[in-house]
C-alpha cells in the first residue's frame, strides 16, 4: 500500500467520524439544552429577582444555535475530506499504472 492510499485510507477514516459527531454525540444533549431553556424554573426565585430569566434564555437559545452551525461546518469539512480522499486514492491508481513499464 502506497503513502497516498495509506493517507486516503486514513482521511476516509477521519471524514467517516466528523460525520457522526453531530448525529451521535451532540444531537440529544443538544435538544435536552433547548428544551431546558423553555423551562428555567431551576433558577428559581434567584432568577425573578435578578431579572436575568430572559437574558438565560437568549444565551441558551444563541449556544444551541451555534451548535447547531458548528455541527453544520462539521459536515462541510467531513465532505471536503471526503473528498481530498478520493483525489489521493484516484492519484495514486494512476500513479500507480504509470509507473508500469508500457508493453508493445
Amino acid at each position: 500500500m502506497s503513502d497516498l492510499s495509506k493517507e486516503a485510507a486514513s482521511m476516509r477514516k477521519a471524514a467517516s467520524g466528523l460525520r457522526g459527531v453531530g448525529q451521535q454525540h451532540t444531537a440529544k444533549p443538544l435538544q435536552e439544552f433547548e428544551a431546558e431553556s423553555h423551562d428555567l424554573s431551576a433558577l428559581g426565585a434567584l432568577g425573578s429577582l435578578l431579572s436575568a430569566t430572559e437574558e438565560i434564555r437568549e444565551g441558551m437559545t444563541t449556544l444551541a444555535k451555534l451548535t447547531g452551525q458548528l455541527t453544520e461546518e462539521w459536515e462541510a469539512e467531513a465532505k471536503l475530506i471526503g473528498e481530498v480522499s478520493d483525489a489521493f486514492g484516484l492519484l495514486d491508481v494512476l500513479l500507480a499504472a504509470a509507473a508500469r513499464p508500457a508493453k508493445d
